[in-house]
């Protein structure tokens, strides 16, 4: 069965593994949209960038036989994920989105949810404050002029300078972040509020439990709705959708 698989996640990760554990079964091509500047990339076939929209994606996917579509994508990637229901809905192929459940306050949490990066701008009001921003280096720009905060930045890639706010000192780094190192980071840095997207799972998290132990703010930013398809929370859930699919096929030819 010919898969494509909508990747660049931690739950993308974990799918690669199994597909590569499933070769006999399973041809399949992972897709990166190129954000990340040294992706970790899978043993699978692999592509780099955009398909073209909607018609692009289509023509690809009828072009190369393409049997079962999985998006694994961030959560916030509203884009590719529309793109995909709708290529995925007009070239008939099956389509699964595997969205890891989103992060929700608890007891002894400071949270301020805001809908979008301006109003989280927005929520850091005019008193200067102690900013760790984890939202991407793609969505910096309501930030870029607010010079009243100290910042750090952490992010995989460094940032156009062009899009930090002034002053801004950059961390580069990739998770998972154990609780104990955020925590010594958000002391050592004298943190006063923590600016992030609701991306949800556990790589990131620690950041969010350490918050709540040190008494820091947090500003969370919500995610955006994507459009309507089916949904599984993991990749152990993916594959046995896949291998559901599989089974189908392989029945269907016997019958004939």
């Amino acid at each position: 069965m010919r898969v494509l698989v909508l990747g660049g996640t931690t739950e993308a990760r974990a799918l690669y593994g199994l597909l590569e554990a499933r070769t006999g079964c399973f041809q399949a091509t992972v897709s990166l949209a190129g954000a990340t500047r040294a992706p970790v990339l899978p043993a699978l076939d692999v592509r780099i960038g955009g398909f073209g929209g909607v018609a692009g994606l289509r023509a690809w996917l009828e072009t190369h036989g393409i049997e079962a579509v999985i998006d694994a994508t961030h959560p916030f990637a509203a884009q590719i994920s529309g793109n995909a229901v709708q290529a995925c809905t007009q070239a008939g192929v099956p389509l699964l989105r595997v969205e890891r459940p989103g992060w929700t306050p608890g007891v002894g949490d400071d949270w301020t949810l805001v809908p979008d990066m301006q109003a989280a701008a927005c929520a850091l009001g005019t008193v200067p404050r102690r900013v760790l921003l984890t939202v991407g280096r793609k969505d910096l720009l309501p930030f870029a002029t607010m010079d009243r905060h100290d910042w750090l930045l952490r992010s995989v890639d460094r940032p156009d300078s062009a899009l930090l706010p002034p002053g801004a000192r950059v961390l580069q780094a990739r998770g998972p972040f154990d609780e104990a190192a955020e925590e010594t980071l958000l002391r050592t840095e004298r943190i006063d509020v923590i600016v992030t997207k609701n991306s949800g799972g556990m790589a990131t998290a620690g950041k969010l439990v350490a918050a709540r132990r040190l008494g820091v703010a947090v500003i969370m930013v919500a995610r955006p709705v994507l459009a309507p398809a089916p949904v599984v929370p993991d990749a152990t859930a993916a594959m046995a959708w896949l291998d559901a699919l599989h089974d189908h096929g392989a029945s269907t030819l016997r019958d004939v």
